[in-house]
């Protein structure tokens, strides 16, 4: 994987170290979570937090929101998927305000792609999921570079 993708390199650590809700906390979730505002359960979503920690470690400002459609107005949009690209999917509805958010890591059969991210089996991991449910796919913008976070 390209030195280009940091945020992924950190999401794959993660992934290796077990990161996952388990009977008390993970460490990376807790921070995750405070890191968007969001008081630490084991029933809040934490998809969007995840990908907010691995923006920040990588020296970049992600969304800085809970809700992962916050992710639709952030960056540069592609007009197709590139390895990396922080990906959008709608959950519920299309239409509805609730989504999930990871990093696109390839197509898996000609009707899905890969994501890695967090909150996916209640982990970091990487899943399949359907193509059709993609709402859009982000690259961080120049602008998106932290200078001190």
């Amino acid at each position: 994987m390209s030195t280009q993708i940091p945020w992924c390199h950190i999401a794959l650590d993660d992934m290796a170290a077990g990161v996952h809700e388990a009977s008390g906390f993970d460490a990376r979730i807790i921070e995750a979570d405070k890191l968007v505002g969001l008081n630490p359960d084991d029933e809040t979503p934490w998809c969007s937090a995840y990908a907010n920690l691995c923006m920040k470690n990588a020296g970049l400002v992600g969304s800085m929101k809970a809700n992962a459609r916050s992710w639709l107005t952030w960056g540069e949009e592609l007009k197709a998927a590139e390895i990396g690209a922080v990906t959008v999917l709608w959950r519920g509805s299309p239409e509805g305000w609730l989504g999930h958010v990871g990093f696109y890591m390839g197509h898996y059969g000609p009707a899905q792609i890969l994501l890695l991210g967090g909150n996916q089996g209640d982990s970091v991991s990487i899943e399949p999921f359907p193509l059709t449910r993609v709402l859009g796919f982000r690259w961080p913008a120049p602008a998106a570079s932290a200078t001190s976070i």
